[in-house]
């Protein structure tokens, strides 16, 4: 009998081979079911497990081809269950399934797939679009069944191969103790119900101002615009903000004022005009952010009123990843207008990482030839390997880079707003987009004879160190013992500072990542000289990376910033003085301690905490919703609003662990008298959000309520007591102050959802809750007033207006103000 690859060879040769290819990958079926979280057994020494089912459909008339399927799933397969195939893991998530000796695929035949996998499943879109159908020596295809589709209501991404999860008992986790409940249309009603309706709004402005007055006198009447007028500031400086407003001939006076804290502003309306002053532009900017939106609540005629505003923590972050999923030029510059609609001032975009490298630098031109693309060539000799269900289209939205151009814009859009920029490429981890392309870059000048070959090689070929990183991957970490590592990073942050330069934006802060580094490095020959030299151990080389490129930024006038569990490992009495910790750590899971610890070093602390800040956890525990959930099962408007940045343990009142069990918190590191956090920080990250629409959807509205927490003290945050801990449903925070303070802001929402939408941003919509009793529906919105929608059978959608007696089972979704979109729908039954 012929090899595989033998008969894979005469295919090659054969003129209607690839046509056979292409026919069967736009036709073959395919068709992905989670069976259960809840498996009577796991494979030996597996704590957790699911099962899935893997349904390949061959059409009649099929050609005969020795495929293999090639598809990514993030979760470890552990073994698969198949008479027809075979599985191996290439790397990361990417899996082939091959075809066993002897079998091929029959017409006409459906071949079912079990797979049992690593962890739960908890959410229809972890699964991974773009399966593609490969055969030795001709173009690999994409099978036609996984794509993606886009639903026509909601204008959302769909994945069509993946079937519905209706069975919760049988999807939940199987540990016992897990309390984690899907919300159901009904358990949102309750929850609705129990948070109450909006609150009137009669100042709309968010986040919410530190103090607001409403004098006497008349109302000023601004139908006619307003006439600039600035003392001791440009129009250039505060351009942006004055964009949203109308031009006319009603005074609207803009001064410098010292006396004013940095960012803070004065806005009086009143005795025919507007006044707005601050110490600053990004304060000046401000209060004409807020003027812009007190309009869009009461029109052109407006009552008289001051503000007096500051924010209470001076850094207020976005963080957007491109390297996972590219994201275009166009929907950053989308966010940096809304960053500062909402005065968040830091935009740290993630432009490495293992899955793409996504600027341009000029003196490494493979990095983005190479590792801004993921295609089918599993060599990687011209891109990087398709994870993450990558499509390989060079074009493909999920595909590219900000050019050098692109780079030098987005600075310049975030300076005009008082936006700082802070870059960051993961390091030593997280690396495999660049250690592949300086590989490819080695192997290309290897061939020609240049010594300048090994200069930015990243790859140490004597290192036989085997390890897998937390996404799986054995390629992805820096060698920080050969000298290549060090000369390519320096080229690296100096081609970075030079496109800062270049845009008048100097880079002041670079973020190394510095985190989940697994376990390199034990059998480099590099670093057992080193070890010998220094006395070092394998654990310890980690810390002494991040300590030299901190030293090296330092020399440079530039700031290190890396995320927590990195960082803690360093000495810091050999750190810079100037670093920036972004905690990332669970409430329920150290993050207080590791909060606390390192502010108490002294560095920049900003709360990146997944309980509230990773906006690509879900925002509710439903099968229906996209990203990641391994730090929460839901983080909704709600939680993220409730949350109390000035006094962490005091979240344990209201927000619950991984297992939606209430648990007390401690205050095990007291903050040092004198010491802080410096600000939040939202956190993006792509590998489930590939197209620029569930970019918004991810963020907002949550990152209203992110903003509004990190501008303004919450009511019901009790005053922070060294080594105090608290219990759940700690009397001593004010529930009653954070639900008249959720009313407000549910209030306030209605106005803003009429600004996104008018912004062209696509914010997530939450299905209503609904419940019938006793033969009538009755149906409530996330924020009040939302208009909601229903009907029964397939007529005619009818807008909500109150309780209504049905007979049978109704549809509902709720919709934008401005009618263009509509949330999921959802289907209660009597």
């Amino acid at each position: 009998m012929m090899t595989l690859w033998a008969s894979a060879a005469i295919l090659a040769a054969a003129p209607s081979a690839q046509a056979d290819l292409d026919r069967l990958a736009a036709t073959l079926g395919y068709r992905y079911t989670i069976l259960t979280n809840r498996p009577a057994s796991c494979p030996t020494g597996t704590p957790r497990c699911f099962e899935a089912d893997i349904a390949i459909a061959v059409p009649e008339g099929a050609p005969s081809l020795p495929v293999e399927i090639r598809y990514s799933l993030v979760n470890p397969v552990l073994k698969i269950d198949s008479d027809v195939f075979d599985n191996r893991t290439i790397n990361g998530d990417l899996n082939v399934l091959t075809l066993k000796p002897g079998q091929s695929l029959e017409p006409g035949q459906t071949y079912h797939v079990k797979l049992t996998g690593l962890g739960a499943f908890f959410s229809r879109n972890h699964m991974m679009p773009n399966a593609t159908l490969a055969v030795a020596g001709l173009t690999p295809r994409v099978i036609a069944a996984t794509r993606t589709g886009t639903d026509a209501e909601t204008g959302l991404e769909t994945l069509p191969f993946v079937a519905p999860m209706t069975d919760e008992a049988a999807l939940a986790r199987s540990a016992p103790d897990d309390q984690t409940v899907w919300r159901t249309p009904e358990r949102a009603f309750a929850l609705y119900a129990e948070r109450g309706a909006a609150t009137p709004v009669d100042v709309a402005i968010l986040p919410k101002p530190m103090k607001v007055t409403r004098p006497a006198g008349a109302p000023v009447d601004l139908s006619k615009g307003l006439r600039i007028t600035t003392q001791g500031f440009t129009r250039a400086v505060i351009a942006p903000a004055l964009a949203g407003l109308p031009m006319g001939t009603v005074p609207l006076t803009i001064r410098k004022q010292a006396g004013i804290v940095p960012e803070g502003y004065r806005l009086a309306i009143g005795q025919g005009g507007v006044t707005v002053t601050a110490a600053d532009a990004a304060g000046a900017s401000y209060g004409l952010r807020s003027l812009a939106q007190q309009m869009a609540a009461e029109g052109t005629t407006l009552r008289p009123l001051i503000v007096e505003d500051a924010p209470r923590y001076g850094f207020r972050g976005l963080h957007i990843d491109l390297a996972r999923n590219f994201h275009s030029k166009a929907e950053i510059l989308k966010l940096i207008e809304q960053m500062a609609a909402y005065k968040l001032n830091t935009l740290h975009l993630h432009l490495g990482d293992d899955e793409g490298w996504r600027l341009q630098i000029a003196s490494l031109p493979e990095l983005t030839e190479v590792g801004a693309y993921r295609c089918a060539d599993l060599s990687e000799k011209t891109c990087l390997q398709p994870q993450l269900g990558a499509d390989p289209a060079k074009d493909a939205p999920t595909n590219g880079y900000l050019t050098a151009a692109d780079y030098s814009d987005i600075l310049r859009a975030a300076k005009a707003r008082q936006i700082a920029v802070i870059p960051s490429f993961d390091m030593p981890g997280h690396s495999r987009a660049a250690i592949r392309s300086m590989e490819v870059r080695y192997q290309r000048l290897l061939a020609k004879g240049d010594k300048a070959a090994e200069r930015f090689r990243l790859v140490e070929p004597g290192d036989t160190t085997r390890y897998s990183s937390v996404q799986h991957y054995d390629d992805n970490t820096l060698n920080v013992c050969i000298d290549s590592t060090y000369r390519f990073i320096d080229t690296v942050i100096d081609d970075i500072a030079a496109l800062h330069k270049a845009a008048g934006v100097p880079l002041t802060t670079y973020h190394i990542g510095a985190d989940e580094t697994a376990g390199a490095w034990v059998q480099s020959p590099a670093c057992k000289v080193m070890m010998g030299k220094t006395g070092m151990q394998p654990k310890q080389l980690g810390a002494y990376f991040i300590e030299r490129i901190s030293a090296d930024l330092a020399k440079r006038g530039i700031a290190v910033a890396g995320w927590s569990d990195g960082l803690g490992h360093t000495d810091p009495a050999k750190m810079p003085a100037s670093v920036q910790t972004n905690i990332w750590s669970n409430l329920h899971g150290g993050g207080v301690a590791e909060a606390h610890g390192q502010a108490n070093r002294g560095w920049k602390t900003v709360l990146s905490i997944p309980d509230l800040g990773y906006f690509d956890m879900p925002y509710a525990a439903d099968p229906n919703e996209t990203g990641y959930d391994w730090a929460s099962r839901g983080v909704d408007s709600f939680q993220v609003f409730g949350f109390m940045p000035g006094n962490l343990a005091a979240n344990a009142a209201l927000i619950p662990n991984i297992l939606a069990q209430p648990k007390a918190i401690a205050d095990t590191v007291p903050l040092h008298s004198g010491r802080g956090i410096a600000g939040l920080q939202a956190q993006l990250w792509s590998e489930t959000v590939r197209r620029d629409s569930q970019v918004d959807y991810m963020l907002f509205p949550r990152l209203l309520a992110l903003a509004e927490r990190a501008w303004s003290k919450p009511e019901w945050e009790p005053a922070y007591v060294a080594g105090t801990g608290y219990q759940p449903n700690d009397q001593r925070v004010d529930r009653t102050k954070l639900l008249a303070g959720w009313r407000d802001f549910s209030g306030r929402m209605g106005v803003q959802m009429r600004l996104l939408d008018r912004a062209g941003v696509i914010y997530r919509l939450a299905p209503p809750g609904a419940r019938i009793v006793n033969g009538r529906l009755e149906a409530n919105a996330e924020f009040a007033g939302t208009p909601i929608e229903y009907r029964t059978g397939n007529t005619a959608w009818t807008r909500y207006d109150g309780p209504v007696a049905v007979a049978e089972a109704v549809e509902l979704r709720t919709r934008t103000p401005d009618g263009r979109r509509a949330s999921r729908t959802i289907t209660v039954s009597p």
